[in-house]
């Protein structure tokens, strides 16, 4: 997408122009999160891979967007985006 831009060739007394625009190919998942079962106090990693690595991810539970602390912990390598929970409780579920 940052390679959008107006090009041009000049040979001095003229000059050629061309407008390049970039169609940014759409992020999909290409695995999506699983359904996870874990005892209370451990600790739980939710995982997904995207089809376009360094995309920005937003982990919600509900509708809340979660932050990271010591009860949440974002990880993102290449494609992969992480999720851990850590001391699950019953209203973690």
């Amino acid at each position: 997408k940052s390679d959008s831009d107006t090009y041009s060739c000049d040979i001095g007394d003229a000059q050629s122009r061309a407008k390049l625009t970039v169609q940014e190919t759409p992020v999909l998942f290409k695995q999506e999160l699983q359904n996870e079962e874990a005892k209370e106090g451990k600790q739980v990693r939710l995982t997904c891979e995207l089809s376009k690595p360094g995309t920005p991810v937003k982990w919600m539970k509900g509708d809340t967007v979660l932050c990271a602390s010591e009860k949440y912990e974002f990880k993102q390598y290449g494609t992969v985006a992480e999720l851990i929970i850590r001391d699950v409780k019953s209203v973690d579920a």
